[in-house]
């Protein structure tokens, strides 16, 4: 266990280089952190950021490269060894067992538990322990039934009450509200300056990088591309070593919603079981106008999967009326069709493709089996298929090897970009959006929100689920917030305060 007034200590990996085969994921990079001190990492997907870490921390055996640990050159080749020397990790998902107590998973997870435990002792330690921490986080309730902000602080006094005096920080808030992110790194950002201990953060939210870390460093294609002290940079230097020359996609100006807008999207009075069967979620009242994107936020779980089956056909609802353009709407095809309705769901290789087909096929899927007036056709026309995929994605920028090429083995942001090829080909009257940027990198979302606020600029109505609230601000005229299966607030833009939000969407209102 972690002795009161641990120091922090200084890491360095100097020269890393990760070879798989024929690919080189990492090449000869070297970042220093200082006792301390609060560093970010920034890249794109695939930019070698993991590489590194892994690297660092044992995982990976690194075909080049030296770990320095206190100036002193350290063989760090498994995460055993990593954390003789006080290096931790705290993941993107989290490790602790849900059916046991926090206090259990502290202390199974020390190398000298003994076999028959003295629960009085250990209570009396941990509440010692507890006295000099941060956070405080409920030891006695089992992790399956704590808030995800709790879970986070339990992660990362976890690896505090291991003694760890270094720790990587990977994408630490991309499941708490605002103002638990701000809590958690905020006590961090405290325990470095006190110099109790040296971070490490991965982190693509360049609003944490600027308010928490005191240096960056930015890899690009597996290579350092460049970095220094947060305080000499902005976001515009940040994302330019990120991308290199790249261009990158701006949002149009945003034209006031018109006072007469006419309502596209309804609910009314909607009730569907949620997915355990025990609950249900109830969406009251909402309305979607036309040339307005309305954003739902929530924490993951709390009914927005759910309704968003509904609105898609995917789940029964037991009451409830839903109307797109004042017609009562079933998510039928043939209504889709006729009352131009698209859905970008999340995951989309998954929810909106056929992965092992080609994609060329995947584009076809709302008009293979219509003429060139739209009317239904008995004949495939597998020229016309290949003739608008060709045009489809040149015009969304599709990276693919060929219209053959299982649409599987295109990346992320390039299946995003097919999908939503397909669903913003031609009137588009409503657009039903979940997560649309999920996992992509930087180009990818700024892509994908710039076509999103296209469609509303040309009259669509959008509905947009996300649980990047900082995406939610930037796109939405309106925010709703769904807690516990209900909207339980509502905001327009213009008075939009994310603490506000974040509040609700922890469930205090």
């Amino acid at each position: 266990m972690a002795e009161d007034g641990q120091k922090a200590i200084s890491v360095e990996a100097v020269g890393m280089t990760m070879r798989f085969g024929g690919f080189t994921a990492l090449d000869d990079v070297s970042i220093r952190i200082p006792a301390g001190s609060f560093h970010a990492l920034l890249g794109e997907n695939g930019a070698g950021k993991s590489t590194l870490v892994k690297c660092m921390m044992g995982f990976y055996r690194p075909t080049a490269g030296q770990m320095m640990v206190e100036g002193r050159e350290e063989l760090v080749d498994s995460p055993r060894a990593a954390a003789a020397f006080g290096l931790g990790m705290v993941y993107q998902h989290f490790t602790l067992v849900p059916s046991l107590t926090g206090a259990e998973n502290l202390v199974i997870n020390r190398t000298d538990t003994p076999q028959v435990i003295d629960w009085g002792k250990e209570r009396a330690a941990l509440h010692a322990f507890m006295q000099a921490m941060p956070f405080q986080v409920p030891l006695d309730e089992p992790v399956a039934r704590l808030a995800a902000g709790e879970k986070q602080k339990l992660e990362i006094i976890k690896q505090l009450y291991l003694g760890r005096r270094f720790i990587v920080l990977d994408e630490p808030t991309s499941v708490l509200t605002p103002g638990e992110a701000d809590e958690v790194l905020g006590h961090v950002r405290r325990m470095t300056k006190r110099g109790e201990l040296t971070v490490l953060m991965i982190s693509h939210k360049f609003n944490e990088v600027m308010t928490f870390a005191d240096d960056v460093t930015v890899l690009r294609k597996g290579q350092r591309a460049g970095g220094g002290k947060v305080a000499e940079l902005d976001h515009q230097a940040m994302a330019a070593m990120m991308i290199g020359d790249q261009k990158i996609a701006t949002l149009d100006v945003r034209q006031p919603v018109a006072a007469d807008a006419a309502a596209a999207l309804t609910a009314t009075d909607v009730k569907a079981l949620d997915r355990t069967g025990l609950k249900s979620i109830t969406i009251a009242g909402l309305t979607v106008r036309a040339g307005e994107i309305v954003g739902i936020a929530g924490i993951s779980g709390n009914g927005q999967k759910e309704f968003l089956e509904v609105l898609a056909g995917q789940r029964h609802r037991e009451t409830g009326e839903i109307t797109v353009k004042g017609a009562r709407y079933h998510a039928t095809r043939g209504e889709a069709h006729a009352l131009n309705v698209r859905f970008i769901p999340e995951e989309p290789l998954r929810n909106a493709c056929a992965p092992r087909m080609t994609v060329a096929d995947n584009l076809a899927f709302r008009t293979f089996d219509l003429d060139k007036r739209g009317r239904h056709s008995f004949w495939i026309d597998a020229g016309a298929i290949r003739r608008n995929a060709d045009r489809l994605v040149t015009r969304f920028k599709v990276k693919t090897a060929s219209l053959d090429t299982p649409i599987a083995a295109l990346s992320g942001g390039n299946v995003q970009r097919a999908v939503l090829a397909r669903e913003l080909t031609g009137e588009v009257d409503v657009l039903i959006v979940a997560n649309p940027c999920f996992g992509l990198d930087f180009a990818a979302v700024a892509d994908i929100r710039a076509r999103i606020m296209q469609a509303r600029n040309a009259g669509a109505a959008v509905l947009l689920v996300s649980e990047d609230l900082d995406e939610l601000l930037e796109l939405s005229d309106r925010i709703l917030v769904m807690s516990e299966g209900s909207i339980v607030y509502e905001t327009p833009i213009a008075g939009a305060d994310s603490r506000v939000i974040g509040q609700h969407m922890a469930g205090h209102h």
